[in-house]
């Protein structure tokens, strides 16, 4: 599904229909929220597991079965749900099914159409090669299409060359939670994630004190190995620097692939310091099985992992 190839109406049309169908099959008709969360509506109660909010223990129940026992809550349906987008120069890049800026898009389509249903609100923050674009939060399908084709039509020339200066991640978060967060909801964070994690962990930990914070990590298999091409030209997306790897060279290869492991574990742990579930999605693999395995194992385990401590807000 290679969306830049296509008009927009084309796109988004094939892109809405690759979503609703495959969602309707691997979900089965189960849409009562994008991810678990102390909603209002009681559910089921079940024994106590180590880790368990103690604010939730069913006394009753307990009494009742001599067992510990919580009582699980259903997620509200009606939230309000902002996507700050990655679509910068590095995104500009795929080797695998589709470029990372299209799987972006089809990210925020899958949690817009998931959210929609419920007659939820969805908007959303685009960093791009201008600066910063601001969509609205509103409800209904309309709005979702326009919100992706500003999405799909997003400028691709890097902010260097147009001599702008683009708002990083970190700053694109500050703003979000300053300007448009109202009410608590759902944060979705579409990112590949490769500027420093100290200047985009405090603003997502922020966030992530007041609202729930979804991580989508968009990764292409080139950023994690390196062939063995020969001599190699390369070219920084977003400064037009250029260089040369010779990818011959075993140990050249090896340290990539090093530096590529600690890269991504780096992430990984900031992103769970800042408190977000972390979403992987590949430009090589089925992505949308991914996001509704992703649904499925938070339903399950109700909530997103704590911030870890030891760290200063």
């Amino acid at each position: 599904m290679i969306l830049r190839d296509l008009a927009p109406e084309q796109a988004l049309r094939r892109l809405e229909l690759t979503v609703l169908r495959r969602l309707d099959g691997l979900l089965q008709g189960d849409h009562q929220g994008l991810l678990p969360g102390p909603g209002s509506e009681i559910a089921e109660g079940r024994p106590y597991a180590p880790g368990d909010d103690v604010r939730v223990m069913d006394w009753n129940l307990t009494a009742r079965t001599s067992v510990p026992h919580v009582r699980d809550r259903i997620a509200d349906r009606e939230l309000e749900t902002w996507a700050l987008v990655d679509c910068t120069a590095s995104m500009d890049f795929g080797t695998g099914r589709v470029e990372k800026r299209d799987l972006a898009v089809a990210a925020v389509a899958a949690v817009g159409f998931l959210t929609e249903r419920s007659g939820n609100r969805m908007g959303a923050q685009i960093l791009h090669g201008e600066g910063l674009r601001h969509v609205p939060a509103r409800t209904g399908r309309p709005h979702l299409l326009w919100l992706l084709r500003t999405l799909l039509e997003s400028p691709r020339v890097p902010a260097r060359a147009r001599g702008v200066t683009s708002p990083g991640l970190g700053a694109g978060a500050e703003l979000l939670a300053r300007t448009s967060l109202r009410r608590r909801g759902l944060v979705v964070v579409v990112s590949d994630f490769l500027e420093p994690v100290e200047t985009w962990r405090r603003p997502l930990r922020l966030l992530a004190r007041r609202h729930r914070v979804l991580a989508v990590e968009v990764v292409d298999p080139r950023e994690l190995t390196l062939p063995d091409v020969g001599l190699l030209t390369v070219v920084d997306p977003e400064t037009g620097r250029r260089g040369e790897i010779p990818t011959a060279a075993r140990r050249v290869r090896e340290r990539y692939e090093r530096a590529a492991v600690e890269q991504r574990e780096a992430i990984e742990h900031g992103l769970r310091r800042a408190g977000a579930s972390h979403l992987r999605l590949r430009t090589d693999g089925d992505w949308l099985r991914d996001i509704v395995r992703h649904v499925r194992r938070q339903r399950v385990l109700g909530a997103f992992p704590p911030p870890m401590g030891g760290e200063p807000a």
